[in-house]
């Protein structure tokens, strides 16, 4: 038992790196500070002695000037320094945990999820970028705070000791307040995750949760989610209060008590102009770094939790490079143990098994046996316990679930190989891809959207197929690839591709299969059953065996030369649910589209943001608290020059044998001011936070309610992510990041309009300078304004790529393992990442640019001020003098966090416009219409009726159905076949809905559906949808979202739906968690889960979307069985694409080009001889 190795240091790497170029910034940093105090002490000077001759005043305004302005050059070199390091660790991260991902093992994978590592990538790499920032203040805050207290204490003597308590006392205060709103964050954290994470799923299935009519519970869900993240925003809000309170009344409190001490100690000592106005700046200059502080000590807290997480993914373990032999002759698994993962009860336990080269060889076994993981084996991507795996040569890989990149069709294909054009078109034909190339927009070059959102199921596996086959590798994986696709079409692909006389024959190919036709042309047939094999030989062989095998074929091969397939996608298809649309081309393609989208966006948000925006917001937050909020501001400002100048007054009071009379009431008219100027902040901002979460709350609402009723075309139109995006970030910004803005904005702006204000008093001269010095300055800040604003959105649209890409990777990490092109990705990643580094080091530049400018801008205020003292300086009294020029100081700092303000709350309150822009997209018809309910038992004959029916996706498109008048009578089971882009699936989106008539009407038992209320219309027809949506949750809120069942009648359904046996075994039955998109359920079981869900709804009308893509013939045969039992008085319109399903019912569909080609029995429509006829002898079944 050696002992465990030291964990490699995530940190050390950092540091060794970025620390050299950023002591270079430190060091800057050094020389500022020290310059800072010069100003103070030149100051005392100017005020103290009124014989010194003009000139002298002049020199020191001067001097003061020139000070300033080296203090500004050298603080911004320092600044540029440090963003920059900054952005490097940004990139460097991204960079380590990109190539991390690649590598991690799928038990790995699994401990962490997808949105995980993104954030990883997004939210923690960036933690450090703010950090760095912030990092220098660790040793420059104490050093500029000893510096402050000595020159205090030359000035005032120990009485500053009673002064510097105070303020020790508050650091231990404003720390337990950092620690409770991080505790804080943590929860509301928590919350965000959760609340994005159903938004996730809700966006990426909701054309189920329209389908049975289950909006309403996920909306109460996510409003659930969002009040407590709100009580915790609350909670927030007012700890926050009370340390603006501290943190505002901290610098008045410690002066305040300084000279309450300062004169009381002993009546000799004396408050003049010269010790109260020099204490007074130093006071200020203390306020920042003791601030600064807590904040740098939080932001260091929550930089080690993301450094924890960051060192803890890349400590994950790796991909043995040794788990696979690479080695010449045959292809052989060798008595290797393979295992999936500990907690997964289906593991292919011993397995021996070779291959040899140039045979084909067939996988077969029920749902859930193993063979995905077989392959997986092969690949390398398991973990091994024992025994070897070998490989001999190169290998391609094709996945059950097709892993499409977002680039063009001929991208995908070529997956970086040379382009070899007449390799490339003989692939497409092989695979059967020219077809959809002619109805593809942009034929090979139509762009693919994420996930291969616009391509059909099929589509995606042929792609996936033609990647493999244009590799060229010498061992082919393939993982069920004809079961997404028509059985003409896998025919097709057979002969050409897989089969002995394909493009492939000669090669080694492994191919799992659910069907049963092709078998009998295999080299080599393995049977597994429970993680093992079962049974392994020829197809002769095995059907003499009289084993298991045997069995199975004997039940399914009468009736099945038409085997397994979903739909054959000539059609391009926008309804992610892969629900066949045959687009005309007048839709521009994906790319172009997604391109014009772009630009007409940036077009619309150039203009700039308008005040109708800030009025939007105003009224969120309530306009009687936003004028409430204005007011007390005003308050707290006059109260802050009031006692500034008392205090001047005070000083000049006339010095009578050594002592100044009534000091008491001086001190307390002083101490009233100031507290009353603390109790003013802490109500705005406090009033201010309520404003905010009020305004947080109506937003969102009206966001999620709008998009709940939005009509399904929407989300076929507009990517999830950009939906996504309102929910995450925008209302992340709303919450949490306008309010502090507006507080800091209004702040800085009082604070220097009153500096002006102090100034103008007393040296009226000053007057003339302000205008031309405010003109420089409405100029700079409009001028950086607009140029952060574009750089932000550059910055913003250039990153966006990063995560997708990152994203996409981590999907499809085994197919680009396989294919051995992980070099490349690297590269990629590192340019897109480069790509934004390009508009982020601008965005720093330009904020250095407006750094410069602005404190010029103040300096010059400090200069003149100073320069008007001297010419006035027989007319002023030294208190006004100092009053005016300690205020001038302050400007500097309040202007330029104005202008960063005042642009920060332009950039994001474009957030308020995005979400506002989202609330108010058109809505589909009202849920229920009160007027118009049907009756309780309505259907109860289950007749269905179309009167001259037609139909159009969207305005603007071409008609889908065209005139169908049929009717259907109650109980009657018809089956809708036709070839792709027919119409088939349109004609039950129809039923529900989803589409409106574009003319004439559907009757169910005679009420016109039009006329009732959706969820009327929706909870009472069952469908069981092409493609098994599961939820993330129990097993129970998956069938049962409104916990109308009982458990009895749960288990009834799940017993008819053979899924009895699975929920049996698992400790928790009902409660059993599906994991997101019910990844821990095969595609199998999922699709008996939502036969689950119709067998518990039970109407009289069931809609069939063909949906045996993914099961094996034995589960399908169970299927088909409970519904002829179970549903046997009901309506059932089922979209057949396998036709052996639906030989035997009542009456048969034929739709050609969206009109009625064929409807009668399907025994007639055999001996008519017409379509039915050459689609039945297509099937063997004619």
């Amino acid at each position: 038992n050696q002992p465990r190795k030291r964990e490699p240091s995530f940190l050390r790497a950092l540091l060794t790196t970025f620390g050299p170029y950023f002591l270079i910034g430190s060091f800057y940093k050094l020389i500022q500070d020290l310059l800072s105090f010069v100003n103070p002490h030149i100051l005392i000077q100017f005020v103290s002695n009124r014989s010194a001759p003009a000139w002298w005043g002049f020199l020191v305004a001067g001097l003061m000037f020139g000070c300033s302005i080296i203090q500004t050059l050298i603080l911004h070199q320092h600044f540029q320094y440090v963003f920059v390091t900054g952005i490097r660790l940004r990139a460097g991260i991204t960079g380590v945990i990109y190539r991390k991902a690649l590598v991690i093992t799928n038990s790995a994978k699994r401990s962490s999820t997808l949105g995980e590592i993104v954030n990883l990538m997004s939210v923690d790499a960036q933690r450090f970028t703010d950090l760095v920032n912030f990092l220098n203040m660790l040793w420059s805050a104490p050093m500029q705070i000893i510096l402050a207290i000595y020159f205090l204490w030359q000035n005032l003597g120990p009485s500053v000791l009673a002064g510097v308590a105070l303020m020790i006392l508050l650091i231990p205060l404003n720390g337990a307040i950092a620690m409770k709103t991080r505790a804080f964050q943590v929860e509301q954290m928590g919350y965000k995750d959760s609340r994005i994470k159903l938004m996730s799923e809700i966006l990426s299935g909701i054309k189920v949760l329209k389908l049975y009519a289950w909006e309403l519970s996920f909306s109460q869900m996510i409003e659930k989610i969002r009040q407590g993240e709100l009580q915790v925003l609350r909670k927030m809000a007012f700890l926050n209060a009370v340390s603006t309170f501290t943190w505002f009344s901290a610098p008045f409190l410690v002066s305040l008590i300084t000279f309450a001490v300062y004169v009381s100690v002993d009546d000799k000592n004396i408050l003049d102009a010269q010790k109260a106005f020099v204490s007074l700046s130093l006071f200020n200059i203390l306020k920042f770094p003791l601030n600064a502080l807590p904040q740098v000590i939080s932001i260091l807290t929550q930089t080690s939790v993301s450094l924890k997480r960051i060192q803890h993914f890349l400590n994950h373990e790796e991909l043995d490079p040794q788990r696979l032999e690479m080695r010449i002759g045959f292809f052989s698994a060798h008595a290797s143990q393979l295992t999936l993962d500990s907690w997964f009860s289906l593991l292919p336990t011993s397995l021996n098994l070779q291959v040899p080269k140039g045979s084909l060889v067939a996988i077969v076994g029920p749902v859930g046996c193993g063979k995905t993981s077989l392959i997986s084996a092969l690949l390398g991507e398991m973990e091994k316990l024992e025994g070897k795996v070998a490989v001999k040569g190169s290998v391609a890989y094709v996945p059950q679930q097709a892993w499409i990149q977002n680039a063009t069709l001929q991208d995908n294909v070529l997956f970086g190989q040379p382009m070899d054009q007449k390799r490339y078109q003989g692939i497409l034909e092989a695979c059967a891809l020219l077809t959809d190339l002619d109805v593809l927009p942009g034929g090979d070059q139509t762009e693919i959207g994420e996930k291969g959102i616009n391509l059909s199921g099929g589509q995606r596996q042929r792609v996936s197929l033609a990647r493999a086959v244009y590799s060229d590798a010498d061992i082919f994986l393939l993982d069920d690839p004809l079961s997404a696709v028509d059985s003409h079409v896998a025919k097709h692909i057979f002969d050409h591709v897989i089969g002995p006389g394909g493009v492939l024959g000669g090669k080694t190919r492994i191919l799992v299969t659910h069907g049963v036709s092709f078998l009998s042309q295999a080299d080599l047939i393995i049977v597994l059953g429970d993680g093992r094999v079962s049974e392994a030989g020829s197809f002769s062989a095995l059907l003499q065996q009289e084993g298991a095998f045997a069995e199975f074929l004997r039940n399914y091969v009468p009736d099945d030369d038409n085997f397994q397939e979903e739909d054959s996608a000539t059609g391009i298809s926008l309804y992610t649910n892969a629900i066949c649309l045959r687009i005309p081309l007048s839709l521009v393609s994906y790319g172009l589209l997604s391109h014009l989208l772009l630009t007409a966006i940036s077009a619309f948000l150039a203009l700039q943001v308008k005040l109708s925006v800030f009025w939007a917001y105003a009224k969120a937050v309530g306009l009687c608290i936003s004028v409430t909020v204005c007011f007390l501001y005003t308050c707290q400002s006059a109260a802050a020059i009031g006692a500034n100048i008392w205090l001047s007054d005070w000083t000049n009071e006339p010095v009578i044998n050594g002592t100044q009379s009534n000091t008491s009431l001086r001190l307390g008219v002083y101490a009233a001011l100031g507290i009353l100027q603390g109790i003013f902040v802490m109500m705005s901002s406090f009033t201010l936070a309520i404003g905010g979460i009020q305004a947080a709350r109506t937003l969102h609402n009206n966001l999620l309610a709008n998009k709940m009723h939005s009509p399904q075309f929407f989300y076929d139109t507009t990517p999830s992510g950009r939906i996504l995006n309102r929910f995450s970030k925008d209302i992340y910004v709303i919450d949490e990041v306008i309010p502090p803005t507006i507080l800091m904005l209004l702040g800085t702006f009082f604070n220097s309009a009153s500096t002006l204000v102090v100034i103008m008093s007393s040296t009226p001269l000053f007057v003339v300078v302000i205008l031309p010095l405010a003109g420089l300055y409405i100029f700079v800040q409009r001028f950086y304004a607009a140029t952060s604003r574009q750089l932000k959105r550059l910055e913003s649209v250039s990153r966006s790529p990063i995560y997708s890409h990152f994203s996409e990777t981590v999907t499809g990490a085994s197919v680009i393992r396989a294919y051995r092109r992980s070099q490349d990705f690297m590269a990629i990643s590192d340019a897109k990442v480069d790509a934004n580094q390009k508009s982020c080091y601008p965005n720093i530049i330009s904020n250095r640019w407006l750094g410069i400018r602005v404190e010029f801008v103040g300096n010059c205020v400090v200069f003149f001020a100073a320069l008007f003292a001297v010419i006035g300086r027989q007319s002023l009294n030294p208190g006004l003098v100092g009053l005016s020029v300690s205020y001038a100081l302050q400007v500097t700092l309040s202007l330029n966090w104005m202008v960063r303000m005042a642009s920060d709350l332009e950039n994001n309150i474009v957030a308020v416009e995005r979400v506002r822009e989202y609330s108010e997209t058109k809505t589909e018809a009202p849920w229920v219409i009160e007027g118009s309910r049907p009756p309780p038992d309505w259907p109860h004959q289950g007749e269905v009726e179309f009167v001259n029916y037609s139909v159009r996706y969207r305005e603007g498109l071409e008609l889908v159905l065209k005139n169908l008048s049929l009717r259907v009578k109650g109980g009657e089971k018809v089956g809708i076949v036709g070839r792709t882009g027919a119409g088939k699936s349109s004609m039950t989106l129809c039923l529900f809905r989803i589409l409106e008539a574009a003319q004439g009407e559907i009757l169910i038992d005679g009420v016109n559906i039009a006329s009732i209320g959706l969820h009327d219309l929706r909870s009472m027809l069952t469908i069981i949808p092409q493609d098994p949506v599961l939820f993330s949750g129990t097993l129970r809120m998956n069938l049962d979202p409104f916990g109308k069942y009982s458990d009895e009648e749960m288990w009834q359904a799940l017993e008819l739906s053979s899924l009895h046996k699975f929920v049996g075994s698992q400790p928790q039955g009902l409660d059993f968690e599906c994991s997101e998109g019910g990844e821990n359920l095969s595609v199998g079981q999922r699709q008996l889960v939502c036969l689950a869900r119709a067998l518990l709804r039970k109407s009289r009308i069931l809609v069939l979307d063909e949906a045996t893509a993914a099961i094996d013939l034995e589960t399908d045969g169970l299927i088909q069985a409970t519904i002829r039992s179970q549903f046997e008085g009901c309506t059932v319109l089922t979209i057949a694409h396998r036709l052996n399903t639906i030989m035997d019912y009542t009456r048969v569909l034929v739709l050609d080009k969206g009109t009625i080609a064929e409807f009668d029995s399907p025994t007639n429509l055999i001996m008519a001889r017409g379509i039915f006829y050459g689609m039945a002898k297509d099937a063997g079944l004619a």
